[in-house]
């Protein structure tokens, strides 16, 4: 591991360290200014002489290009990706940004860097496969590939995309919760408007609405609870309020404090009780946005938990009795088991993945519940320290791979959505017919979503299972490997959330395969028996979410790797 090094804002090395972001800025300034550019003039007064200003008037041939907004941001979005591959092959070096008063502003190491990666790639994929995806009709008319652009509204569009992206990379290296906040604010505010930004639909301004309005009220609780850990510790620096929780924390104040944090991350993962907007937010958005919301924000919302939950408020003993890890256990086996029952009786398919994405978040509860039941504040060392490492790899391992599967699944959508719709499960009728490219790639989707080797998805739960097991299991894992016998009753009480996540795992298995069932053995709706609109970009970023699926599951050594080495450099800061 290299050692840190401190740079002031604006210093030297500042650049080297925020280059990705600089990217964003930088894209940013360009996705404004560029589609804007034209023949406009001014006259100087008192002259009838006009000279070219290039802002306004009629665009040239090049900036008025309706596809021009999509690759601005797609190229910038890939290049701050491919920048972060970049950085992990030269090696890493650990930077922290400070004030001159000596506060820790930004910390970049393995750990943001990976969720970057999450961030960065799956806006990309949305955003290439966004490029002939916008309709400008009702959704219930067939439009031509030319008629799904709108001139005036795909520069807002990506200005959105990138924005998110920036939001989320400031809560990825956030070292202070005052920052981390404005940068879930920032992402947030992006995808309230992403979600609804399909007026003419009227469930596209609802599920916005709806959206809108319980994200505000839970970052509203999230920030008075902001409010009330800066009154008890005078500080919102990670490291002073683990400080302060180490000696202090069982008092009222901060736990009541932290409750209401977590309130905003629990909203954003989709956590029960604060799932209620999701299924609607996911139905009314454009795919690849709700695809965004599924994978992307999902992310964010568990980096902000883990923040909290293993670095400020860290358990201090090994036993359990944190009052936190009693909740979260019951959060998770609650929410893990409510996503996959209502998933079962749903028609719609974005509702269906919504609430799969529900389930999800459970397992992913599961796992921080596992690495709370270990003294994370304790150096790796033991049995106990690399059990909490084998954890959190899994948890991080699932998060990337769940952007191939997951997203992949809502870009398939979005072909549907491009003649009219995909609101039920109908309209995946017959789709082996019409394009059968697309009804496999689904078919992969959808098993690896469930499980099923040798997808990447059956190996990130395997690995998540097997984390919490050994969690679990603990120091009596080598007398069972001795052939020692052994009790149930005496593992740690979260070998049960593993067994749950088995459970559950297996109920899931009915409605992903339903989808596969519908679309190999079911007729095309009338009216649907033709080929689908046609849209190369969208077909690239499904084909791309397909080969990293199947690669992943049956070579993912490498990334596994890369995992482990983000899940070390978090307890090394530390």
């Amino acid at each position: 591991m290299s050692e840190l090094t401190v740079v002031e804002p604006f210093g030297d090395g500042f650049v080297a360290a925020l280059g990705p972001e600089l990217m964003l800025f930088a894209g940013l300034l360009v996705l404004i200014l560029l589609p804007n550019l034209g023949r406009g003039t001014f006259r100087i007064p008192g002259t009838q002489i006009r000279l070219p200003w290039l802002l306004g008037g009629n665009r040239f041939k090049l900036t008025s290009d309706p596809r021009l907004p999509s690759w601005i941001a797609t190229i910038t979005l890939t290049a701050a990706f491919l920048n972060i591959l970049y950085i992990f092959s030269e090696g890493l070096d650990r930077v922290a940004i400070m004030t001159e008063s000596g506060k820790e502003i930004l910390l970049v190491n393995g750990f943001s860097r990976v969720f970057e990666l999450i961030f960065f790639g799956a806006l990309a994929l949305a955003s290439f496969s966004s490029m002939n995806r916008l309709a400008v009709k009702g959704s219930g008319s067939k439009l031509s590939e030319h008629e799904l652009y709108n001139n005036r509204r795909q520069g807002d569009f990506y200005i959105l995309m990138i924005t998110c992206a920036l939001g989320m990379s400031v809560v990825a290296l956030a070292q202070d919760l005052f920052v981390l906040f404005i940068g879930l604010e920032l992402a947030s505010f992006s995808t309230y408007v992403l979600v609804a930004f399909l007026k003419e639909s009227k469930a596209g301004v609802e599920s916005g609405m709806k959206y809108f309005i319980v994200g505000s009220v839970a970052s509203g609780v999230g920030l008075y609870g902001l409010s009330m850990l800066y009154l008890w510790a005078g500080s919102l620096q990670f490291s002073v309020l683990a400080t302060h929780f180490a000696t202090s924390g069982t008092t009222a104040l901060p736990l009541i404090g932290i409750g209401f944090v977590l309130v905003g991350f629990g909203f954003k993962v989709s956590a029960a009780p604060f799932h209620f907007a999701a299924p609607d937010a996911y139905a009314g958005a454009s795919s690849p946005v709700a695809g965004v919301l599924a994978t992307a924000s999902k992310a964010m919302g568990m980096l902000g938990l883990i923040r909290m939950l293993l670095i400020v408020a860290a358990p201090e003993s090994s036993d359990g009795s944190a009052v936190w890890l009693i909740c979260f256990g019951a959060l998770a086996a609650v929410t893990m088991t409510w996503g996959n029952l209502a998933a079962l009786g749903s028609q719609n398919p974005k509702r269906m993945l919504a609430y799969s994405s529900v389930a999800h978040a459970g397992y992913m509860l599961a796992a921080i519940t596992a690495i709370g039941a270990w003294n994370w504040d304790a150096a790796v060392a033991g049995d106990a320290g690399t059990a909490a490492v084998a954890v959190l790899t899994a948890l991080l391992f699932h998060l990337v791979v769940l952007v191939a599967f997951k997203l992949g699944a809502f870009l398939v959508l979005s072909v549907l959505e491009s003649e009219g719709g995909a609101s039920s499960l109908s309209s995946l009728g017959g789709l082996a017919k019409r394009e059968p490219l697309l009804a496999v790639s689904m078919f992969i989707f959808m098993i690896s979503l469930a499980g099923v080797p040798p997808m990447a998805g059956f190996l990130s739960k395997l690995l998540v299972i097997m984390a919490i097991v050994r969690v679990a299991v603990g120091d009596m894992g080598s007398e069972i490997a001795a052939g020692g016998a052994f009790d149930v009753g005496d593992f740690h009480w979260v070998w049960w959330l593993a067994l749950l996540m088995v459970v559950n795992s297996a109920i899931s298995m009915f409605y992903y395969l339903r989808v596969v069932v519908v679309m190999f053995f079911d007729q095309p709706e009338e009216g649907r028996e033709g080929p689908l609109p046609s849209g190369w970009q969208v077909r690239t970023a499904i084909l791309l979410c397909v080969l990293t699926t199947v690669f992943v599951g049956v070579a993912g050594n490498g990334l596994l790797e890369l995992c482990e080495m983000a899940a070390n450099s978090l307890n090394y800061d530390w």
